[in-house]
């Protein structure tokens, strides 16, 4: 495995650990992965029309990005705090 250097910005720097946190993985390996999809993406071009399809990878992430937004819009978020107030918490509490 070779490694890279790249330099960035501070607040690309920081939204970057703040989406990967998001992603509950690092900032390497999401450069990681998007340098093996772009590398992919240009292999799997090569020798074809203005047409290119949707690798196993890229599927995968644009679901998980679909399902994920859907969550987000329907349900307001993955943490029981992000969806109940702390008073409507225990008040189920003492209901059962």
């Amino acid at each position: 495995m070779r490694n890279i250097t790249v330099s960035v910005d501070e607040e690309t720097h920081r939204l970057a650990r703040i989406r990967a946190a998001e992603l509950d993985t690092s900032v390497s390996a999401l450069v990681r992965e998007y340098l093996r999809d772009l590398a992919g993406e240009r292999g799997a071009s090569v020798g074809r029309t203005s047409q290119v399809a949707e690798t196993p990878r890229e599927r995968s992430r644009r679901i998980r990005e679909e399902l994920l937004d859907d969550i987000r819009a329907t349900r307001g978020g993955f943490r029981a705090s992000d969806n109940v107030s702390r008073e409507e918490l225990y008040e189920r509490r003492a209901l059962r």
